[in-house]
């Protein structure tokens, strides 16, 4: 059986000819790499704070984030702004509040099991705790219709 190196790159291993009884080819697989894939947290903060930024509708430059230990699970506490309505809005169109996702508690609520789940599913961390601290608002300006 000859090898055939010129493939061996993209098919991830060693592709043997077929043999000469008619059965199909074979294809040796490496065996996987040894050692671990390690996230620094530099760049764990910089996922939650764009996974928090997209959640709440705020630049990620408004958020910060810090990591700490949840017996053994990772604990994040979030500072953040949260966009909302503008307060005049609020008053012509109440019902603009349940349009944009509810009140604010509702939306921090939401915004935390989301950070949970999309952050957890994004770096593999097993995450044990969010803690989403709003600091102040973002004020969506209101747009005039042309």
């Amino acid at each position: 059986m000859a090898t055939d190196t010129a493939n061996e790159w993209f098919l991830g291993g060693a592709v043997h000819d077929a043999p000469e009884d008619g059965t199909p080819p074979t294809t040796v697989t490496p065996p996987p790499p040894c050692g671990r894939t390690r996230i620094v947290p530099r760049a764990l903060r910089q996922v939650v704070s764009m996974v928090t930024a997209e959640s709440l509708g705020v630049p990620s430059g408004q958020v910060r984030v810090e990591l700490g230990d949840d017996r053994g699970r990772l604990a994040l506490t979030i500072n953040t702004a949260i966009r909302v309505v503008a307060l005049s809005r609020i008053t012509r169109d109440p019902a603009v509040i349940a349009r944009t996702g509810g009140t604010i508690l509702v939306r921090s609520a939401q915004s935390q099991a989301e950070i949970l789940h999309r952050v957890g599913e994004l770096t593999g961390a097993d995450i044990g705790r969010v803690t989403v601290r709003l600091t102040g608002i973002d004020v969506q300006q209101e747009r005039r219709v042309q």
